[in-house]
C-alpha cells in the first residue's frame, strides 16, 4: 500500500485494473486500517476518475454473493448519501411505495456512515432480520414484492471497511460505489446523486449497462427528489430539469424532509408516513421518488400515471401491508 500511496500523492490516477486488484486485495484483509484510512482520504482531496470508479465497481462485483433475481426484473430506488442533508429514509420509503403499486423490489442498503440512518438502520430497527439466504430473499420478494440486501454480507470489502467509514463520519467514494454494485443486478434503478460532477460519471457507467436507468440531483444538493428545488433528472434518452411542482405538486422546506436527531427517531418518522400519517410535505418526496420509478421502470406508462399509482399505493395501505408482510416473514 506505501507504493501506492505515494503513486496517489504525486496526483497520479489509477488504471482501470490496479483499482480492481486494490479492491480485490482490500476484501482479503491485505491492508490495516492506517493504510485503508489514507487511501479512503486521497478521494476526499481529488475526484475519482472513471477509470477507477470503474475498476473499484468490477472488484466488489467480483467478489459478491450473487443473488438470483433476475427473473423477477427486480428495481432499486436508491442515493448514494454523503449529501449532508440529513433527510428521513426517502428512498427506503419509496421503496415500498412502489412494491404497493405493483413492482417488484430489490433494495440494496447499508448502515449510514455520513448520515444518522441509512436504510440498514431503519430497516433494523423497525424488526428486519438481514440475511444473504438466496432462498428467503427470493421469497421475501415472491410475496410481498420487497427484499432487503444488506450490502456487508455480500460484499467483503464492503464489511472490511466499514468501522473505518463509521469513524471517519463523512462522504467517500464508497457512497459513490454503493448504488453500482447491487447483487441482485436490478432491471432498473433510480438512482440519486449528491453532485453534478457525479450524474455525469453516473450516466457514463450506467449507459454501459444498456438498461433503463433515471438519475437524479437535486439542484441545492440533495441525492434524491427533494422538492425543495428543481430536480435534475437523466435518463439514457436525455436529461432535463423538472420543477419541483411538476413532479410533487408543490415545494417543500429543508426543514420539512429533517431525518431528526437518532436512528429511534427516523423510525417513528418512517413509520408515521408509511401509516400514512405523515405531513403533506414528507407525502409528496416519498410519492414524488416512487412516481420517478414507477415510470422510469416501465411500470406506469406516465408519469401522472406513475404518481397516481404512487398516491393509491400509500393512501390505501398497500406499501403499509407490503412492509407489515415483510417483517411478518423474519
Amino acid at each position: 500500500m506505501k507504493k501506492i500511496l505515494q503513486y496517489l500523492f504525486e496526483h497520479k490516477t489509477l488504471p482501470r485494473d490496479e483499482a480492481k486488484q486494490i479492491m480485490l486485495s482490500l476484501a482479503k484483509g491485505v491492508y490495516n486500517d492506517s493504510e485503508l484510512a489514507a487511501f479512503i482520504t486521497v478521494y476526499l482531496m481529488r475526484t475519482i476518475t472513471i477509470d477507477e470508479l470503474q475498476g473499484f465497481r468490477e472488484g466488489l462485483l467480483e467478489l459478491a454473493l450473487p443473488v438470483p433475481l433476475a427473473a423477477y426484473k427486480p428495481i432499486d430506488i436508491v442515493g448514494t448519501g454523503g449529501d449532508g442533508k440529513n433527510t428521513f429514509n426517502i428512498s427506503t420509503l419509496a421503496c415500498f411505495v412502489a412494491a404497493g403499486a405493483g413492482a417488484k423490489v430489490a433494495k440494496h442498503g447499508n448502515y449510514g456512515a455520513s448520515s444518522i440512518s441509512g436504510a440498514s438502520n431503519v430497516m433494523e430497527t423497525l424488526g428486519y432480520r438481514f440475511r444473504n439466504d438466496a432462498g428467503q430473499l427470493e421469497r421475501e420478494l415472491a410475496e410481498t414484492g420487497f427484499t432487503f440486501l444488506h450490502a456487508p454480507l455480500f460484499h467483503p470489502a464492503l464489511k472490511a471497511v466499514a468501522g473505518i467509514r463509521r469513524s471517519l463520519g463523512f462522504r467517500t467514494f464508497f457512497n459513490m460505489l454503493g448504488p453500482l454494485v447491487n447483487p441482485a443486478r436490478p432491471a432498473y434503478q433510480l438512482v440519486g446523486v449528491y453532485s453534478l460532477e457525479m450524474a455525469r460519471l453516473y450516466t457514463y457507467l450506467l449507459q454501459q449497462e444498456e438498461l433503463p436507468f433515471t438519475i437524479i440531483h437535486s439542484l441545492d444538493g440533495y441525492d434524491e427528489v427533494s422538492l425543495t428545488n428543481d430536480t435534475k433528472v437523466i435518463t439514457a434518452a436525455g436529461e432535463q430539469v423538472l420543477p419541483a411542482v411538476a413532479l410533487g405538486k408543490r415545494t417543500v422546506l429543508p426543514a420539512d424532509i429533517s431525518g431528526g436527531g437518532t436512528v429511534e427517531e427516523a423510525a417513528r418518522i418512517f413509520l408515521r408516513i408509511l401509516k400514512g400519517e405523515g405531513t403533506w410535505a414528507q407525502n409528496a418526496v416519498v410519492l414524488a421518488n416512487a412516481a420517478l420509478s414507477l415510470h422510469g421502470s416501465g411500470v406506469c406508462a406516465s408519469y401522472t400515471d406513475a404518481y397516481d399509482a404512487a398516491v393509491e399505493s400509500l393512501e390505501s395501505g398497500r406499501a403499509l401491508q407490503t412492509f407489515n408482510k415483510l417483517i411478518s416473514l423474519q
